[in-house]
């Protein structure tokens, strides 16, 4: 599991560099989100466009790193596959996470500050 970070217009960027975000990776993508994501700008916008695949351990990963942001910070996705976004609309984790078409769109909402 691969994570890349970067700051921009307010928010930071983790690009998972990963197919996949199941149970062999969970546990590593969490560790990976925490230290990625202890400090920072309050937005975290997660790039999940190379993502592929995720099951519940995955989806599961992605809550526990909301979590860890603690109060105050927020944490969008972009840029879902067509397969990954089906799972966060059958789960209904579509309301809890905001879901953004492409990454391009997610932060062009933070320039609009909503």
């Amino acid at each position: 599991m691969s994570l890349s970070s970067t700051v921009t217009d307010g928010a930071q960027i983790v690009t998972v560099n990963a197919e996949r975000i199941d149970a062999a990776m969970a546990i590593r993508f969490k560790e990976d989100m925490r230290s990625a994501t202890e400090s920072g700008p309050d937005r975290v916008i997660l790039d999940l466009s190379e993502v592929q695949f995720i099951d519940s351990s995955g989806l599961g990963a992605i809550v526990a790193a909301m979590k860890q942001l603690g109060q105050g910070r927020r944490l969008d996705l972009a840029g879902p596959t067509p397969m990954v976004e089906k799972v966060f609309r059958l789960t209904r984790m579509d309301t809890i996470f905001n879901l953004y078409g492409s990454l391009k769109e997610a932060i062009s909402e933070t320039k609009v500050g909503t």
